[in-house]
């Protein structure tokens, strides 16, 4: 008995602490992205986010002429009882009683701080990166050495509009589709109901790449390259073979008796479907949600093959594309833009969390 329940116990330790282990490689980064989002460009350029939590740093606390001393920096220099040479003091040298002595600046226009290590934070943040990132403002940097550079913004809101446009309509249309054929195949009698559901399953293992040229030349010939509607269709076309077999597998599994009683009482599959099926089913449609928004909230491809590199038209990914490839040094506005193009999806996903896991067994008890 000992030994089973000594057992079970570091079964489900063991279970926990990977389950924690995953929650922290996925909450370390992501916290990092928005910690990053709200510091300064030079903040980053020079240390790490982790540096807002309490740790350990050098300050000055005296500066010293070192003209007044008479150095010689191509010698080696003694400065506070320690010696070195001008490469070694400007990497700091260590004194006996804990402080460092480093030189700051160049052999001609130097200057010498005595510093001493003390527990810090760095907690200058501010909302300019997303006023540059959202809002388009061009802004002053002025650098270490007084000079200045006018940065141009990258106005995000109205790809973040695009992406809203694009991401829930081609949710929505194929949930509703897919609940048709879903309750259709699962109670309905009809011809070819089983080829066809086995197609439909078949379909889940092609590629999406392989169909991109074909639907692109039908879409050219039907004047839908470039629309939101084009696009619509498309993200519809490739989700919906998944939808359809979710649906159906806890469609299936819901009780026979609730939908026969509605039957002999009168109700015609239409109304058994919208009054029964349908709210019953919200699991389900939740977990379905959650992927196809992600998915299509996600894209680059489908979205640069149908909508092409038109302004008017681009979406957060496309957008973020861009900065990469124009400001790939600039973190302060990648984090930026990053955590701007993670808050949607993060409220999709907690906000219909509690449906997806029973979403995720749809079928899979039957009795």
């Amino acid at each position: 008995m000992k030994s089973g329940k000594r057992q079970r116990q570091l079964s489900r330790l063991m279970v926990n602490g990977t389950l924690f282990l995953f929650v922290l490689l996925w909450t370390i980064p992501t916290m990092g992205i928005f910690i990053s989002s709200f510091r300064s460009r030079d903040d980053i350029a020079t240390s790490g986010w982790w540096n807002v939590l309490p740790h350990r740093d050098w300050r000055p606390v005296r500066e010293i002429d070192s003209k007044a001393l008479g150095l010689d920096p191509n010698q080696v220099m003694e400065i506070e009882g320690v010696r070195g040479t001008f490469e070694e003091f400007r990497e700091g040298i260590e004194a006996p009683d804990g402080t460092r002595v480093t030189w700051i600046g160049n052999k001609r226009l130097g200057r010498i701080e005595v510093q001493e290590q003390v527990w810090t934070t760095s907690w200058e943040f501010s909302l300019d990166n997303y006023e540059q990132v959202l809002g388009g403002q061009d802004f002053t940097f002025t650098h270490a050495d007084g000079t200045e550079e006018v940065v141009p913004g990258d106005n995000m809101v109205g790809a973040f509009v695009n992406s809203l446009v694009v991401a829930i309509p081609a949710t929505v249309i194929p949930i509703l589709i897919a609940a048709f054929a879903a309750y259709a195949f699962a109670w309905m009698k009809f011809p070819g109901r089983l080829t066809l559901f086995m197609m439909i399953v078949a379909l889940q293992v092609v590629p999406l790449q392989i169909a991109l040229v074909p639907i692109l030349r039908d879409y050219r010939a039907l004047n839908l390259n470039g629309t939101f509607l084009g696009i619509w269709l498309a993200h519809t076309g490739f989700g919906l073979a998944l939808a359809t077999f979710l649906l159906y597998s806890y469609i299936s599994s819901l009780p026979r008796e609730i939908l026969e009683s509605a039957f002999i009482d009168g109700a015609s599959h239409f109304t058994a479907f919208t009054k029964l099926v349908l709210p019953l089913s919200v699991p389900a449609l939740a977990s379905f949600a959650i992927f196809q928004f992600l998915w299509v909230w996600n894209d680059y491809l489908v979205a640069l093959i149908f909508l092409g590199g038109n302004p008017e038209f681009e979406l957060v990914t496309q957008r973020m594309a861009a900065i990469v490839g124009a400001r790939g040094q600039d973190w302060h506005l990648l984090t930026a833009g990053a955590f701007v193009s993670m808050v949607l999806p993060l409220m999709v996903f907690f906000g219909l969390q509690r449906y997806f896991l029973r979403g995720l067994l749809a079928g899979s008890v039957k009795g």
